[in-house]
């Protein structure tokens, strides 16, 4: 029996899955990867780092209790095209305003459901991540070689600098709750609003910069610390920020990064980044620290990962001092976090702001702003002593 209002998801191997449209009507093209959370799917779907990503969703039900504005991450749905096995029908919860649907829609995102999500991230985890595209609306009759011409047509996510496209266009503020301790400025990569909350709980004002700032431009501001945010694309095409971060480096300013800030510091450091075969992409990710031994449950979205000698510390390449990996993936090694020995600087692959969560690894934030007040102090000791009167002076 032909499905009504057919789709099919065609992935660069050939593979096809076939389902029914959803969202916007037509075709979109990204990278196909798969996502484990069963809940925060509107924190996903608005994540700025899933641009350029078909996003696939492993828990069969998706859009339960509908969308509404307290939970964005950021202005708008950034995925590049959505997948889910069984999307709800009507939104249970007294905070929906709108049926997922309705915002797919608006933001012209084009989906597919009824497809099975199971053999599809089966496939990509053995396979990996690999571009593909949706087809719905007049674009599902094209033939299976006309869309798959077109899916190879595609630039693959290795080598894209993708941060100008989700980085805001102008610097705003916003001001710490309680008692101020300083500023912070976010270069914004692909910020998500927990975090800002996150650091503005904490005393910070946050001062939230385009991607293309310069270091003149960044210093103007005065920031009492530097913070670089999570974002897509390749760690590789970010020479920007790469050069930016290493006179941040220099001038021993306090820094914390996530997920693409931490992608970054390795490179400033001089250690090199590299492809995962299919990602991390979910909030079950087991990180164990490795100074304490503690292990956290955690949230992640990347696709790349830092390239770091694990077993202590080692000298940086590019000439920063020590610098060890503090923090690995218990599922496969991968490094999720780096800090310096000699400088205020330290970053994690994940994400301590998860929200719907977990929440294990929020205490970061505090760590940060306990190393901004560290070096404040510091930084004061060692006026005092410049100034103060030698002995036997008159």
């Amino acid at each position: 029996m032909p499905i009504p209002d057919p789709a099919v998801l065609v992935l660069e191997d050939g593979r096809r899955f076939p389902g029914r449209a959803w969202g916007a009507r037509g075709r979109t093209f990204g990278e196909a990867v798969f996502a484990t959370g069963m809940t925060g799917y509107q924190e996903t779907l608005t994540d700025p780092s899933y641009a350029g990503q078909i996003v696939v969703q492993t828990a069969p039900h998706i859009g339960n209790t509908g969308m509404n504005d307290e939970d964005p991450e950021s202005r708008r749905i950034w995925v590049a095209g959505y997948a889910a096995h069984a999307p709800s029908r009507t939104a249970s919860s007294f905070r929906a305003l709108r049926t997922l649907d309705d915002d797919l829609e608006r933001d012209g995102i084009v989906a597919i459901a009824g497809l099975d999500t199971r053999a599809l991230t089966r496939h990509l985890r053995d396979r990996g991540a690999m571009r593909a595209g949706i087809f719905s609306g007049d674009d599902a009759v094209l033939g299976a070689d006309a869309q798959l011409d077109l899916v190879l047509q595609q630039p693959r996510m290795t080598g894209q600098n993708l941060s100008a496209e989700v980085s805001t266009p102008e610097t705003y503020t916003v001001e710490a709750r309680g008692e101020r301790i300083g500023s912070v400025a976010i270069v914004d990569l692909g910020i998500k609003a927990a975090t800002i909350n996150a650091l503005a709980d904490r005393g910070f004002d946050v001062h939230v910069v385009p991607e293309s700032v310069t270091i003149d431009e960044l210093y103007a501001l005065e920031p009492s610390a530097v913070f670089y945010s999570n974002g897509p694309g390749d760690p590789e095409a970010n020479d920007h920020h790469v050069g930016l971060l290493q006179e941040v480096l220099r001038r021993r300013t306090p820094f914390f990064g996530i997920c693409f800030g931490n992608q970054l510091l390795g490179r400033a450091l001089g250690f090199g980044t590299y492809k995962l075969p299919f990602g991390h992409r979910g909030i079950n990710q087991p990180v164990v620290d490795l100074r304490s031994g503690r292990i956290g449950i955690t949230a992640h979205n990347h696709g790349f990962a830092v390239d770091a000698p694990r077993g202590g510390p080692v000298e940086t390449p590019a000439g920063f001092g020590r610098a060890e990996v503090t923090h690995v993936d218990l599922n496969d090694d991968v490094v999720e976090g780096i800090a310096c020995l000699d400088l205020p600087a330290f970053s994690v692959q994940y994400h301590p702001e998860a929200a719907a969560g977990p929440h294990d690894a929020e205490a970061l934030f505090d760590r940060f702003r306990d190393m901004v007040l560290a070096e404040r102090r510091a930084e004061h000791a060692a006026i005092a002593v410049e100034t103060a009167p030698t002995e036997g002076a008159s």
